[in-house]
């Protein structure tokens, strides 16, 4: 594992079998903002809405994340490369909240990809990274539901999150969002669900269960 990660502390680490170990890090500006400013601003994450964005303007905008007790930015690190983005919101903290009904135990996610490596893409490898990421929010937050919002262009997520077992729901328009340092233009969004009884029908194998006791409070 890379020493830039593994000195990191983890607030959630998963090993899945025949895959490696996931570990879920908060994301420090300073630190990752290289790394997530190299993601957002390539033209597979268009739809991610920060393309045009300076180094420095992607890393403030993290920075100011920090400092939300609603809103919090992790990167997955999968055997000490990173692997993801993930970001978590309080639906009703966030324009999404304002377009379905809202459930206690419901959180919004948000989740970006690394790129592939040289090598192209392998089966099966996106599907055990978003495993080890519902693992940490449904059982390490201890959350009753996923909701995701991604774009109604954006066929390839919408097919990626259908595939790893979530619920369509309705299509909704989230209002635009102009404030001093953030700017949300108006989205047309293809809601999805993704429950705890979904993915853990049986409940939580006993090794999940261990990692959740191990989260950090507050995580």
């Amino acid at each position: 594992m890379s020493d830039t990660y593994a000195e990191r502390a983890a607030l959630y680490e998963q090993f899945v079998e025949g895959y490696g170990t996931v570990r879920v890090l908060p994301v420090d500006a300073g630190l990752d903002g290289p790394v997530i400013h190299g993601w957002v601003n390539a033209d597979r994450a268009a739809f991610w809405g920060m393309k045009d964005l300076t180094e420095s303007q992607v890393a403030a905008i993290y920075a100011q994340i920090e400092t939300l007790g609603t809103h919090h930015a992790r990167l997955l690190v999968k055997d000490g490369e990173p692997a993801a983005l993930l970001q978590t919101y309080e639906p009703t903290a966030d324009r999404v909240g304002a377009c379905y009904p809202v459930e206690p135990g419901d959180i919004g996610v948000h989740l970006l990809l690394a790129p592939a490596g040289p090598d192209g893409g392998r089966p099966g490898w996106t599907s055990a990274l978003l495993s080890a990421a519902a693992s940490y929010v449904l059982l390490g937050l201890d959350r009753d539901r996923v909701v995701v919002d991604p774009d109604v262009r954006n066929e390839k997520a919408i097919a990626r999150f259908r595939r790893q077992g979530f619920t369509p729901g309705p299509v909704v328009v989230l209002p635009e969002v102009d404030l001093p340092d953030v700017h949300l233009p108006e989205k047309r969004a293809q809601l999805a669900f993704l429950t705890r009884e979904t993915v853990f029908p049986g409940g939580a194998p006993a090794a999940l269960a261990r990692q959740e006791s191990r989260t950090a409070p507050g995580a």
